[in-house]
This record gives structure tokens, C-alpha cells and sequence, in this order.
């Protein structure tokens, strides 16, 4: 079968109350449209066309990929209209599977079993029966249970609109037929809009037989159109990734507190506590340990990591057995080798970190080569930042930094030092050298401290 994959993408979503296109509202940290890319993708078609409207620069600058083509649909006059667009694009011999750039929960499986059910150049209908159809139109059956149309809800009469079979607005139609066909189409009906779903009643005016094929899961045929399917597409695109998780392994500790915005991919025995949010692309070794409430984006975690609550990493490297956290606050280029601990209320940014080193609490680590073995007391800081310039700090392996320590960039600290507690370094501090840098401790006696005056 040839096929060419139509996305209709080009609709406002008034009802999202956004200046965003609809299609570009994020679902699982990803545009509504390119949730349906991917599984118009996944079917191998020969080509996927975009008919795109409202807030067309965006959408368009949203997917540069260059294997997808564009059918610009300046007026929204309805969806058959909008696959008219897309018409001169493809050949005369393709069949053409329509989908919707709103609806992006229908899995490529499912599509796979539809086209699969038909030869070429059939029609065909993925449905759906739900408990509530509101909001859907209606698939319309002779006594003899051949498919005769597809009504709108604002359309239907009673008896119609108690019928609980819905069109998912999937539909396979051959490509030469489609073309006379949506030329005979008027706009008569209670939204004044050329509809697609019209040609499935012309098909089955002609006498051409309309093959469905039902949703196994009703979920998939959800559409979006308002804040709160959103939310309903967000939790079911969450479960599905729970779940992905759960058979690959890995121990969520509640499947409903688990959020996915990107790629993540496992090794073995992984533990993920609740309310875990990953972004962008990550990957966790064997054994990893996820704490609560922690959030991780474009991160590799070694075998062995432990992440403790509340941390916020982005764009950090560890290796085996790290320890980080609670409350730690890790930015991009933070680097680290085997066995390092950052301990609570630790912020690292640009740094590379060796094995068995240890910034355990309250300090700010930035533009910093920390070596091995190195312990840094609470309250240290790098002070990197010259109100203009960042400048790097080098420690060497085996160095004892006491607590409360400015580090004042450039500078380095020699192997095997130790810098004494409440010290400012502004010059290098020598190898196996203990190197002190404060202010002398003065005591006045007789000293009172200032009253407030009482008027």
C-alpha cells in the first residue's frame, strides 16, 4: 500500500484560551502534533503532510524536519476543506490515512491493525464505543450494520445522538476518489464547515463498503480541545510510560506520581520514588535510587547512584555510586566521577568533580576542577564571578577545605592542603601546606550595644 499520512493541524483551540496553537500545547513535554508525527512515522508511510493554519510561522517553525511536507489552509472552512489543501501533494495511486493534530493519544498499533485489516484502495474508519460519546460524531448503520455516515453531534437528530459508536476522525480513503469527492462537498449544516466525516455518507451513497475497525482502548481516541482533556491526555500518556517502566523492571512507588517530559532510558533495578519528573533525554544505570520529588533533565546517572529528595539536577554526568542530595541543585557541565557525595543544599554548575570527593553541605561549587579525596566543608564558595567574568578554581586531590571558605577565582589550591576554617584565598595556596587567611580575632571589653532610643 502507498500511503500518504494527512495531519490536520491548522485549528485555533479557542477553548484553550491561549495565544498558543492548540497543536503546539504540551503534552508530556511535547507538542500535541509531535505525539501524531511520531505515529504517522511509525507506519513507514511514503510521505507525512501537515495541512496547518492558525499561528502558522509557529507550527511550521515548531517541526523543521525535512521529511515532512505543508499544506498551508488560510481559512479554517472545516476539515474537508483542509484535506482538500493537501490533495495537489499527492499522488492519484496513495491512499490516504487522516489523522488529527489534536488527537494524540491513538497508538501506532492500533493504525497498523486498521491498514493491516484492508487491501488498497479501501475505506476504512477507526471507531470507538464510549459510555459518554458528548462532543463526537456519530457513526450511522443500515438494519444491515453497513456504515451509511458519520453525523456531527450538532447535527444529530435524538435517535442519533443516542447512538455510543463515535467517529475517532481516523480515517483511510483512496487518494483519486477523495479528490472528486471532496470537490462535491457543501457546507449545509449547523457550523456553516465543509466536513470531512460528509464523504463517508457519499461512499456509502455510491454503495462502496466502509470497513471500521474499533479502538481496543477508548483512551487513544481522546481529543483535545480544552485545559481539562489536557490534563485527562496528560495523566494517560503518563500511565503508559508507567507502565513501559514497570515491565522493563523498574520499581515505581506509585505509577499515577510518576511524570516522563522527554526519553529515559533504564538499566536494571531501578527504584523511582513518587513525584519524579524527568525531562529532555536521561538515563539511569543498574541499581539507581530515585528519591522523592526530584527533578532530572538531560542526565546520566552511573550504576549505583543515589538521589535523594528534592534534588534538581540538568545537564550533569556521574559515575558509579554518586550520592547526591537532599536538596541538592546541580546545573549543567557539573561533572563527577565514582563514589562522589554533594550532601544537602549543594549548588555545582560548570565542574568536574574526581571520585571520592566530597562538598557535603551548604556550599556553592562553580567553574571548579575538584580533585580526588578532596572534602569541602559546609559554607564554601568558589567565588567564580567578577561581575563580569567567570574565572576557574583548580583544588588538587587530598585537600581539606574548613568550613566557611571564599575561594576568590582565579586560584589554585595544591595537593594535599589544608585550608583552614572561615578562610578568603585570593592567592595559590600551596601543596601539603596548611594555608589560613583571616582576620585577627580581636575581644573589646567595656563595648555596649547600641539602644533604641526611646522618645
Amino acid at each position: 500500500m502507498a500511503l500518504t499520512v494527512v495531519i490536520l493541524a491548522a485549528g485555533q483551540g479557542k477553548r484553550m484560551n491561549s495565544d498558543r496553537p492548540k497543536v503546539l500545547q504540551p503534552l508530556a513535554g511535547r507538542p500535541l502534533l509531535a505525539h501524531v508525527i511520531d505515529t504517522a512515522r511509525a507506519l513507514g508511510p511514503q510521505a507525512v503532510n501537515i495541512v496547518y493554519g492558525h499561528g502558522a510561522e509557529a507550527v511550521k517553525a515548531a517541526f523543521p524536519d525535512p521529511d515532512l511536507s505543508w499544506s498551508h489552509q488560510a481559512q479554517q472552512l472545516g476539515t474537508g476543506h483542509a484535506v482538500l489543501q493537501a490533495l495537489p501533494a499527492i499522488p492519484a495511486d496513495h491512499d490516504v490515512l487522516i489523522l488529527c493534530g489534536d488527537a494524540p493519544l491513538v497508538q501506532a498499533d492500533s493504525l497498523a491493525a486498521m491498514l493491516g485489516a484492508l487491501p488498497p484502495h479501501s475505506f476504512g474508519l477507526l471507531t470507538a464505543r464510549l459510555a459518554d460519546p458528548t462532543g463526537y460524531g456519530r457513526i450511522v448503520r443500515d438494519d444491515g450494520g453497513a456504515v451509511r455516515g458519520v453525523v456531527e453531534e450538532r447535527d444529530a437528530s435524538p435517535s442519533e445522538s443516542a447512538i455510543d459508536e463515535i467517529n475517532t476522525g481516523v480515517m483511510l480513503l483512496p487518494a483519486a476518489w477523495l479528490g472528486k469527492t471532496l470537490a462535491a462537498l457543501d457546507n449545509d449544516n449547523a457550523q456553516g464547515e465543509y466536513y470531512l466525516t460528509d464523504v463517508i455518507g457519499l461512499a456509502g451513497a455510491q454503495g462502496l463498503p466502509i470497513v471500521t475497525v474499533e479502538a481496543a482502548d477508548p483512551s487513544e481516541v481522546l481529543g483535545i480541545n480544552d485545559r481539562t482533556q489536557l490534563a485527562m491526555a496528560e495523566r494517560i500518556m503518563q500511565r503508559r510510560y508507567a507502565q513501559t517502566l514497570l515491565d522493563r523492571g523498574v520499581t515505581l512507588a506509585d505509577p499515577d506520581r510518576f511524570d516522563l517530559r522527554g526519553r529515559l532510558e533504564v538499566g536494571r533495578d531501578v527504584f523511582i520514588d513518587v513525584g519524579a519528573v524527568f525531562e529532555g533525554s536521561v538515563e539511569l544505570g543498574d541499581g539507581v535510587h530515585i528519591g522523592p520529588n526530584a527533578f532530572i533533565a538531560n542526565t546520566k546517572l552511573g550504576d549505583g547512584c543515589v538521589v535523594h529528595a528534592h534534588c534538581a539536577m540538568d545537564g550533569v554526568v556521574a559515575g558509579p555510586d554518586c550520592e547526591i542530595g537532599p536538596f541538592a541543585r546541580l546545573r549543567p557541565g557539573a561533572s563527577f566521577a565514582e563514589r562522589v557525595k554533594i550532601g544537602n543544599f549543594v549548588e555545582v554548575k560548570a565542574s568536574e568533580i574526581e571520585a571520592g570527593s566530597k562538598v557535603n553541605h551548604l556550599s556553592y561549587i562553580g567553574d571548579t576542577r575538584v580533585g580526588r579525596d578532596v572534602n569541602i566543608g559546609a559554607g564554601t564558595i568558589t567565588c567564580n564571578y567578577d561581575g563580569a567574568n567567570k574565572h576557574r578554581t583548580t583544588i588538587g586531590d587530598q585537600v581539606f577545605v574548613g568550613s566557611g571558605v571564599m575561594l576568590v577565582a582565579p586560584v589554585t589550591v595544591g595537593a594535599g592542603a589544608t585550608i583552614g576554617a572561615g578562610s578568603t584565598i585570593t592567592k595559590e595556596a600551596p601543596a601539603e601546606a596548611l594555608t589560613v587567611a583571616r582576620a585577627r580575632q580581636t575581644t573589646l571589653t567595656g563595648w555596649h550595644r547600641p539602644a533604641k532610643r526611646r522618645d
